[in-house]
């Protein structure tokens, strides 16, 4: 193909996506990046990131969003590549004065992010809600996109145990994820924002991301009304597997579906995801098909390794699914 040819492919798929609204819900590494691939092609007005807030907590007097920051700093730039979450090029200083005077050291916090969770809780204590700090810090780091929480509201994600139920982030970190899972428990008092509930209205593709389903995707269909609104919506839904040839990318989500009794397939998410998608995108070196006869199903490499990986997903999600709108 031609230089020419390609310039004018690149723009026709940029003038077809320009009228495009796009919602991602998003948790973890896993929805981070394929949030900042889509990112990569979406105009920042168009495009509206919810993510979940299930694992928030307070630690050391701040409040800590993990998955918010996680989003956040890979659409900044700033994100650890090697970790794939906190900040690049951070020292922890203090993190080691607080285990140094026996201050509870677990879960880390290096000294570039101390200056987001500082920030955070401040403007939380002057009365401004997450979704506002969220945008504050957003405008601070050049973020275009609309990144929203689930919720304004605390709506913290329980985890029952074979050794009785644990917060999540003492499940998650602390514990390294290791107690078996036997439930998992949600608040059921929540209500999401006016600024969601737009997002969502005015979608024309959702994507829900490559997150574990279980602890990064059910918090936020659990907040109401977003799994009655995405259920109705007229907007084509697709869902992205975290599944690849029986393993998590990263994560739990393959050994809390063993403890679950569930099969490690991407059919497996498919099933479970039945009736909120229109489309599963399952990668190419999975085997299995989901045995749903009216889900349309994608193939492709869903492995995220750079940049230019999630560049390339995303762009295969969006073209294949604006060419079925235009059916």
């Amino acid at each position: 193909m031609s230089v020419r040819n390609t310039a004018r492919d690149e723009s026709h798929f940029r003038n077809r996506l320009a009228e495009i609204q796009v919602t991602v819900l998003a948790g973890g590494v896993g929805g981070a990046k394929l949030a900042d691939g889509i990112a990569q092609h979406v105009r920042p007005e168009n495009l509206s990131i919810v993510v979940n807030t299930g694992d928030d907590f307070d630690h050391l007097g701040l409040r800590i969003c993990p998955d918010l920051d996680t989003v956040m700093y890979l659409l900044a730039g700033v994100a650890n590549s090697e970790t794939g979450w906190g900040r690049s090029g951070e020292s922890w200083r203090a993190m080691g004065e607080v285990k140094r005077l026996g201050g509870p050291d677990w879960f880390a916090l290096g000294d570039l992010d101390l200056g987001t969770h500082l920030t955070r809780t401040h403007l939380l204590a002057d009365g401004l809600s997450l979704t506002g700090v969220s945008h504050h810090l957003c405008d601070v780091f050049g973020i275009g996109a609309d990144l929203l929480p689930m919720s304004d509201r605390p709506a913290p994600t329980v985890i029952v145990t074979d050794e009785g139920q644990l917060a999540f982030q003492t499940w998650f970190v602390e514990r390294q994820w290791q107690p078996a899972v036997k439930e998992i428990l949600f608040p059921q008092d929540v209500r999401t924002t006016t600024q969601v509930t737009t997002a969502l209205s005015k979608t024309h593709i959702l994507v829900i991301a490559p997150s574990n389903p279980f602890v990064s995707i059910d918090p936020i269909l659990n907040v109401y009304p977003i799994r009655e609104m995405v259920t109705d919506l007229p907007a084509m839904v697709v869902a992205v597997s975290p599944i690849i040839a029986g393993k998590a990318v990263k994560g739990p989500a393959a050994k809390m579906m063993q403890e679950m009794g569930m099969p490690v397939t991407s059919s497996a998410i498919a099933s479970y995801y039945d009736g909120l998608i229109d489309l599963f995108v399952s990668d190419v070196r999975d085997e299995d098909f989901p045995d749903q006869p009216d889900l349309l199903t994608m193939k492709t490499d869903t492995l995220m390794v750079d940049q230019g990986d999630r560049s390339r997903l995303a762009r295969e999600i969006l073209t294949f699914c604006m060419e079925l709108i235009e059916k």
